[in-house]
């Protein structure tokens, strides 16, 4: 199955999105996501320029050596560019050799270990009763556990907060990112409020979660994971900055709610310490951003041995692609946890077309060989490149902080 072709398709359905594709010279093909929020064309480079020319001519079946020659080959090892550069060649290389098999790439993995993917909605709001009445809104659609953000009294725009009710999308397009204004005093006083008031709304029968975004120090965190106890939170996500591990160790000092954390962690070396010393409960490192299906069945595994499960992020910046390649994963796992579920809008969905269904608050991945997912490039080629970048965040005396 030698490598005859491979392509870097680049388009913006709303949101940017870099594709891979890998054809054999039998004619198979497969797909990789290689999307890097804000930094898209920094992988399409690196792809285009310095890891086509090495895949021409290579045997398609060889999906170990391959991931080994790009990751050791390239000396300076890691960092998102690479690693969802690598990612990108790993997952097409899955999606060909279930072709060849003709299986779900879940078979190739050793078969399902549950009969579906439970998933997680992203409920918000301006205020606290429009974030109340949209949890309820995605109970309604049968959503088993749902994440509420919501607007902050005396801050002007917050984190997870959409400019639209049902697609979130941070990225805004321009020459420019957007500037946020933060205040952690004014938040800290709120969220406990948020929590009781859906509590109080909805109850306790669905898992409530809730995203920080790295804001807090580990001491805020401590007294926020303290202060949410009696809500039961499935978990507070990376609530503070992931590069001091240590800092993680304090706030299991002070508080049982379960802590998740890795959607900027790109290999094992980065979440390792914090899995072995059962720092965090989820990890949330992705296909995408950690190598592919490969390296990130290696971080799992590690996982598994240290009673940390999974929670995989799957924002609206990761593709069908990416989503496909993580519900083939996460169904086969046996220390799976959750997955993050944003669904994309009707005309991403259109490019991307794939088999991958929700049903009664999971998803499915299809039976189809490969990943079930391909992409529409004539479709792909309507929507060309748009710049756009994510927010950056400043406190209110200017200071940029963690947004």
């Amino acid at each position: 199955m030698k490598i005859a072709d491979v392509r870097v398709i680049v388009t913006c359905p709303g949101r940017n999105f870099v594709t891979l594709k890998i054809t054999t010279e039998s004619g198979l093909t497969g797909v990789g996501d290689a999307t890097l929020n804000g930094r898209e064309l920094a992988v399409a480079s690196y792809l285009n320029d310095h890891v086509r020319p090495l895949l021409l001519g290579r045997d398609a079946s060889q999906i170990n050596d391959i991931w080994q020659y790009l990751y050791k080959g390239a000396y300076w090892r890691r960092g998102p560019v690479t690693m969802t550069a690598i990612a990108a060649v790993d997952t097409a290389l899955w999606d060909i050799k279930g072709k060849a098999a003709g299986m779900p790439v879940y078979q190739l993995l050793g078969g399902k270990a549950r009969e579906g993917v439970l998933v997680y909605g992203h409920a918000n709001g301006a205020t606290l009763d429009e974030a109340v009445a949209e949890v309820g809104r995605f109970l309604d659609r049968g959503y088993r556990a749902v994440r509420v953000q919501s607007g902050v009294p005396g801050l002007a725009a917050t984190y997870g907060v959409g400019k639209g009710r049902d697609f979130y999308e941070p990225a805004t397009a321009g020459t420019r990112p957007e500037e946020t204004v933060w205040a952690t005093e004014k938040y800290l006083d709120f969220a406990p409020k948020l929590f009781d008031a859906v509590r109080e709304a909805h109850g306790f029968g669905f898992h409530l979660l809730h995203d920080v975004h790295h804001r807090l120090t580990p001491i805020e965190a401590a007294r926020l994971g303290k202060a949410a106890e009696p809500y039961r939170l499935f978990w507070l996500e990376d609530p503070i900055s992931e590069e001091l591990q240590e800092g993680f160790r304090l706030i299991r000092r002070h508080t049982v709610t379960p802590i998740a954390v890795g959607e900027v962690y790109n290999s094992i070396w980065d979440c390792h310490r914090l899995i072995t010393e059962q720092l965090i409960d989820y990890i949330r490192t992705t296909v995408v951003h950690a190598g592919g299906i490969t390296h990130l069945r290696r971080i799992f595994d590690l996982a598994a041995l240290y009673h940390v499960k999974t929670g995989s992020h799957g924002a609206t910046d990761l593709s069908p692609v990416c989503m496909a390649a993580a519900l083939h994963l996460d169904i086969s796992v046996p220390n799976f946890g959750i997955q993050e579920y944003m669904p994309h809008t009707p005309e991403t969905d259109a490019v991307f077309p794939h088999s991958y269904r929700f049903e009664d608050g999971m998803l499915i991945p299809g039976d189809e060989p490969g990943l079930g997912v391909d992409i529409d490039e004539e479709l792909a080629a309507r929507y060309p490149y748009r710049q756009a970048y994510l927010p950056v965040n400043r406190l209110e005396d200017g200071t940029v902080h963690d947004w």
